[in-house]
């Protein structure tokens, strides 16, 4: 029974990608953003019961995998639709069936990061020197980029992020470098140890305390600021190592 367990929690990573995705199709992309987020909890937890339960299999593997492209992959890229078209000032039904070549092309920019989040995951999954490391972006901090910008801008708005998400070139931009660094073989931190000592956790606990005094400072407008930090950490950690 116990080997159910972590793929039941995989299931609901699932399920809150797929609700994400309603309600991101349908405009509301703070909602959206709040379920991906659920997504993340759930994904955390699925590979924790894994480990706690010695609870692995090769099917809870794909499966997690299948649900990270659903989640972080293809519930983000739908919110980057919405901004576009808020951005353009259109609908993207009318932008689409306009026969505008231009506008086509704009609105299929988010087309490029489920496809790079499912490259990234079934080289993840064939790869095994991303044991204690990752070799690029993982899937939910790409989703992260995407979320804590809306949630940012809604709970703390500021002049900086609206402008960021009415502009057109800077969303385009955006969605480019979020999604090539799933890819790029990068090295980066994992938020996995196997003791807490500051040795050899140098770069983690550098990220931890760089975003606890961004929170404390900024609050939710920090938000944005979680992912550059996890990436100035692990080029920390890199050149201490």
């Amino acid at each position: 029974m116990k080997k159910h367990i972590p793929n039941l929690i995989t299931s609901l990573n699932l399920a809150s990608g797929f609700i994400a995705i309603i309600y991101a199709v349908n405009g509301n992309i703070v909602t959206a953003s709040w379920l991906i987020l659920a997504a993340m909890v759930f994904d955390f937890f699925d590979g924790f019961a894994s480990r706690m339960l010695n609870a692995y299999s090769d099917m809870g593997k794909e499966l997690d995998s299948l649900a990270d492209v659903v989640s972080f992959g293809v519930a983000p890229a739908l919110i980057i639709l919405q901004l576009l078209t808020k951005s353009l000032a259109a609908d993207a039904g009318m932008i689409f069936n306009s026969g505008c070549i231009r506008d086509a092309l704009i609105l299929m920019i988010p087309v490029i990061m489920p496809l790079c989040a499912a490259l990234r995951l079934a080289k993840f999954n064939v790869d095994e020197t991303q044991t204690t490391s990752f070799k690029g972006l993982p899937t939910p901090a790409n989703a992260l980029a995407v979320i804590s910008i809306v949630i940012a801008w809604h709970y703390s708005p500021s002049g900086i992020l609206a402008s960021f998400i009415n502009s057109p070139a800077a969303l385009i931009i955006f969605t480019i470098i979020i999604s090539l660094l799933m890819v790029i073989r990068l090295p980066l931190l994992s938020l996995k140890t196997s003791h807490l000592r500051f040795r050899g956790n140098e770069g983690r606990y550098i990220m931890i305390v760089m975003v606890v005094a961004a929170l404390a400072i900024f609050g939710f407008g920090a938000a944005p600021l979680v992912i550059p930090l996890y990436l100035a950490a692990s080029l920390i950690s890199l050149a201490i190592k």
